[in-house]
């Protein structure tokens, strides 16, 4: 229950037990005794004996000056927070926020913000009506006689309980039982996933390579047989991980003369194309089969540039390309990992890899990424690869097969998740996919909250575009019944669209409204044991993470906001739903990463003469970009305030507020909590902050 504000026990003397009995002495120097038992006379002297008006006052003022610090450090506390509230505010009229660019979020924010103020126009009147005696707390109590109104401010409160239970809660109930229905039927989603999770752990189903893929069936021909596969690193001013990305992309097992290596840069800063170069021309020198290109106009983004790469003649013959982002490291034996599973199976078009993260450990933020991500991979992907041939194309750490790409419209320029585009198209024209979970490419997750919110707003916003743009082709096609209704209805509509919907207004909007209408009940098990228990379901692929179970839960209902304004937008096409922002990396590397880098240094320092693999022209070059003297002023790393998030902190707090008058225990811890995260994504005080 929530907690009791009845201070009465402080104040309350010691209960008495016993007859009292006086006793009068015949002497007058004697004072009169009052003795409440038997034993009262023969105890030793305490505290309570002695007492006089005195000693009672100075007990009066510690207990008030224990309450006035009480008070002291809560106001204190509020104004340090409305101080720094105030601070980042003024700042962010000097810095933009660009998530706040378009209509739609500022829309969003108002209809927040208004909400906010009306919520606490109610909550005082309730709090005055409560401190008067007027609270009702079930919804249908009888309403007092005429006789009984106390005067004009009583008989609008009564008339504002008969408007709300008449035309205020009935919608609210309404739209409250349609999101618990949405709820329980994406539980039922995830649960399956899950036990479709377990069965293949049981039956230890995962795609295999039967006998020797790389042996060739010509027994005039000896040795074995490599395809030829095509490798693209798409990057833009990615200068934090390009070096450590083309290293690994370089050393990778593979025949050198069976393996192109393309380096497709977007950047539009001339020292991080210079780098580039240098990385390119170094590792060209050593023998590897790579290629630099640079587009000077950034056209369609990453889709765009995979467009113009695939574009080229010299890669007419190669029958694989394989796909990495710049923050990726694939192993050396990647390629022998994944190409053998095309062999002798002419229907297949992708062969995915699973993500691992070197800095799922940096802060609270990666942890919590690591936990949804690894759901992603282990239960989405697995179980739909395994049972229906399709999930959505990650981007990277993977390898097409370059016919199916051509037989499928190739890269399309249209959305900006151009990956789930081409594997919605390939799998509408008959192409199957596998998820391998036990290969693993180390990237990175981001840092900082403001570059995990726009990756979450572009894959957010882009599957509302493509669903637009895909729905006639989707109907139209030669998939079977159930294909389609896979695609249609859990692909896009249950897990694109539904599941913001419900997070946001669910838990977001009718929650708090149910504090201020309480005829709208919404019952303890939607707000407390399906959520828990979804949430332990979600975090069983990475039990290390078990500790972050409650925090995992508030910080999803937290990116409900971001999540559901970006599906909004991408819907119907507003503000910034088609603008691609580059997710800000740090450059992690992992504990091997950095164990060969040592090696590769000590290796220079004790051969001199390796350095001279590179042209003099490109030495120069990196040692004019080294020796370029630092900025005397950097810029320092700031909290950013984020509006909607910060506003609806108040909100659910003054919700909870309310939930106190009328003694709703989970809905009071649950509003509190909630409304403390959202308190601290607002302010930006969760991962690390970005200059």
């Amino acid at each position: 229950m929530a907690p009791s504000f009845d201070f009465s026990d402080w104040w309350a003397k010691e209960t008495r037990k016993g007859t009292p009995v006086v006793v009068t002495m015949e002497n007058p120097n004697y004072s009169v005794v009052e003795i409440d038992g038997p034993d009262t006379a023969f105890r030793p002297i305490d505290k309570d004996r002695g007492k006089n008006v005195k000693q009672f006052t100075w007990v009066l003022l510690l207990r008030a000056h224990r309450a006035v610090g009480c008070v002291a450090w809560v106001a204190t506390v509020l104004w340090a927070l409305l101080g720094a509230v105030k601070k980042r505010l003024i700042f962010q009229q000097g810095v933009a926020m660009e998530s706040e660019k378009s209509s739609k979020g500022k829309l969003l924010f108002r209809f927040i913000r208004g909400f906010l103020v009306v919520s606490l126009a109610i909550l005082a009147f309730e709090v005055f009506a409560h401190l008067n005696g007027w609270n009702f707390r079930k919804p249908n109590l009888h309403i007092p006689q005429r006789a009984e109104i106390q005067g004009w401010v009583h008989a609008v409160y009564l008339s504002w309980l008969s408007f709300r239970a008449d035309y205020i809660a009935v919608p609210i109930q309404a739209l409250s039982n349609f999101c618990v229905v949405l709820f329980l039927i994406q539980s039922a989603d995830r649960l399956i996933l899950c036990i479709g999770c377990f069965w293949i752990k049981y039956k230890k189903i995962k795609p295999r390579i039967e006998g020797d893929p790389f042996k060739s069936e010509d027994v005039e021909r000896s040795g074995y047989d490599y395809p030829m596969v095509l490798v693209q690193i798409p990057m833009c001013n990615e200068r934090e991980v390009y070096e450590q990305s083309i290293s690994a992309v370089c050393q990778i097992d593979w025949p050198k003369d069976r393996l192109l290596i393309q380096v497709l840069d977007d950047s539009d800063d001339e020292n991080i194309v210079r780098l580039i170069k240098a990385e390119v021309t170094k590792w060209s020198q050593k023998g590897i089969n790579i290629i630099y290109r640079h587009r000077l106009v950034r056209t369609g983004y990453k889709a765009g540039n995979l467009k113009s790469a695939m574009n080229c003649d010299y890669v007419k013959g190669y029958e694989f390309v394989a796909i990495f982002d710049a923050d990726f490291q694939p192993n050396p034996d990647f390629l022998k990992q994944t190409v053998p599973h095309f062999k002798d199976n002419p229907e297949l078009g992708l062969v995915q890899a699973r993500w691992a993260f070197v800095n799922k450990d940096e802060n609270l933020l990666t942890r919590l990424q690591n936990v949804n991500l690894c759901f992603h991979f282990e239960v989405e992907q697995q179980v739909n690869g395994i049972f229906l041939n399709f999930f959505g194309f990650n981007g990277t750490a993977g390898v097409w097969r370059i016919k199916a790409l051509e037989e499928s419209g190739g890269w399309l320029e249209r959305t900006t998740v151009e990956d789930m585009d081409i594997a919605v198209r390939a799998h509408l024209n008959g192409w199957k996919f596998i998820f391998l979970n036990d290969v693993k490419v180390l990237c990175e997750v981001p840092e900082s909250y403001e570059a995990y919110r726009k990756q979450q707003h572009r894959w957010h916003s882009g599957p509302m575009q493509l669903f637009r743009l895909c729905l006639p082709a989707i109907i139209t096609s030669k998939l079977s019944v159930l294909k389609k209704a896979n695609l249609v209805l859990l692909f896009f509509l249950l897990r694109k669209l539904i599941l913001p919907f419900y997070s946001f207004t669910l838990f977001c909007i009718i929650l708090p409204l149910t504090m201020f209408v309480p005829e709208a009940e919404l019952p303890v098990w939607v707000i407390c044991y399906i959520p828990v228990f979804m949430s332990f379901l979600s975090i069983l692929p990475a039990p290390r993470s078990f500790p972050f179970i409650v925090p995992y839960l508030l910080f999803e209902n937290t990116m409900s906001v971001t999540k559901f304004n970006a599906m909004v937008s991408g819907l119907f096409q507003l503000g910034n739903s088609y603008e691609w922002v580059v997710t800000k990396k740090t450059g992690r590397s992992s504990e091997s990463d950095l164990i060969a880098a040592a090696e590769e240094e000590s290796k220079i320092m004790n051969h001199p003469q390796l350095l001279r693999s590179a042209s003099e022209s490109e030495l120069a070059e990196l040692n004019r970009l080294k020796e370029q003297p630092e900025a005397p002023n950097p810029v320092k790393k700031v909290n950013k305030i984020f509006k909607k998030e910060l506003a609806l902190a108040f909100l659910l707090l003054t919700a909870s507020v309310r939930s106190l008058l009328s003694a709703q225990g989970v809905h009071f811890y649950f509003l509190l909590f909630q409304g403390v995260s959202f308190l601290l994504v607002g302010l930006d005080l969760i991962g690390e902050q970005m200059s």
